[in-house]
């Protein structure tokens, strides 16, 4: 039986995000909600580019990712991400229908 619920860990450059310490209700408004205090709070994160090359590689469809939402990142051209940045997901060679996933190797970023 493979379980419906998969488990991916977040990339390591998280652990260093500012939003890791506060509520991520912030950086998912309601419709028509504000999202000036969440962007302005990306705006002084340190791993703010990672975010976004991460929401960019991934199609995040919502939230706010690296002080952009989904409606502003709608509106970039479309451009080459980092491949470090794209989750690998392959079935592990057992039966036991879990995933691996990889990160790439040296991300501490």
């Amino acid at each position: 039986m493979i379980d419906s619920q998969i488990s991916i860990p977040p990339p390591p450059w998280t652990a260093q995000a500012l939003c890791a310490e506060i509520d991520p209700e912030l950086f998912f408004p309601e419709k028509g909600g504000s999202t000036r205090e969440a962007k302005a709070m990306c705006g002084r994160c340190d791993v703010r580019e990672r975010c976004l090359d991460y929401a960019l590689a991934n199609h995040e469809r919502f939230g706010i990712w690296g002080g952009m939402s989904e409606r502003d990142r709608r509106k970039l051209p479309r451009r080459l991400v980092p491949v470090d940045d794209v989750v690998e997901l392959t079935f592990t060679d057992d039966d036991s229908g879990w995933f691996d996933v990889d990160f790439p190797i040296g991300d501490t970023a």
